[in-house]
């Protein structure tokens, strides 16, 4: 960004880049003017689930029950990639169908739950460009590697960030304040009433204007 000229910039990301985009933070703060990200994944420990049990809201308990959920039902796609992604991306670059079903399942269980189909959330033609993109480029194996260099770093604790940062929270996101500012300088949460995980897919205009927000804030 320097050797573009620009000697401050902001970061923002989703899913992967809610990953990606605070360790922007943490290793150039000196730059980065701040950090917004959206379907933001936290893993809290075994205790910190307990502690939360007891002293957690209601509206933190809803969350929490969404997070348990995802974490015992819906993390196969993330197991078997986080474990043996060579395995899966044989039968993924082998049949076009197959990896329809697996990207399209995503789409399905991730989306707001008001649509009763993956195309009444995103348009049609957007989730088939999604699925060719990764059939005519034939990336199963090194997107399944992603998640096995993942889970064998994602239960590190981070050094906290300094940079403000704005979160962006969907009806299914799992994600809680607190577990979120162990590691995070949250100046700007944001809960959305409709819109799932795809939110720059479903919602955009809901997105771009809360990052519009978050950053004139820190002209």
């Amino acid at each position: 960004m320097r050797r573009l000229g620009y000697d401050r910039y902001g970061v923002q990301g989703g899913d992967e880049g809610a990953f990606l985009a605070p360790e922007m933070g943490r290793i150039d703060s000196r730059h980065v003017l701040g950090v917004h990200v959206n379907a933001l994944v936290q893993i809290p420990s075994m205790f910190q689930i307990l502690v939360g049990l007891v002293v957690f809201s209601k509206a933190e308990r809803a969350r929490l029950a969404l997070f348990k959920h995802f974490r015992d039902d819906m993390m196969g796609y993330a197991q078997i990639q986080g474990t043996r992604p060579k395995t899966l991306a044989y039968g993924l670059t082998d049949s076009p169908a197959g990896h329809l079903a697996w990207i399209v399942e995503k789409f399905k269980e991730w989306t707001d739950p008001s649509a009763q189909l993956p195309e009444d959330a995103v348009d049609r033609d957007r989730i088939l460009t999604n699925v060719s993109l990764c059939w005519f480029t034939r990336c199963a194996g090194s997107r399944a590697n992603l998640y096995y260099e993942g889970f064998h770093d994602l239960t590190k604790r981070r050094r906290r960030s300094g940079v403000p940062t704005a979160v962006v929270v969907s009806t299914q996101d799992v994600t809680i304040r607190r577990w979120a500012e162990r590691e995070n300088e949250i100046v700007h949460w944001t809960e959305l009433e409709r819109g799932g995980h795809f939110a720059a897919l479903e919602v955009p205009e809901l997105l771009v204007a809360d990052i519009r927000a978050f950053f004139l804030t820190l002209r």
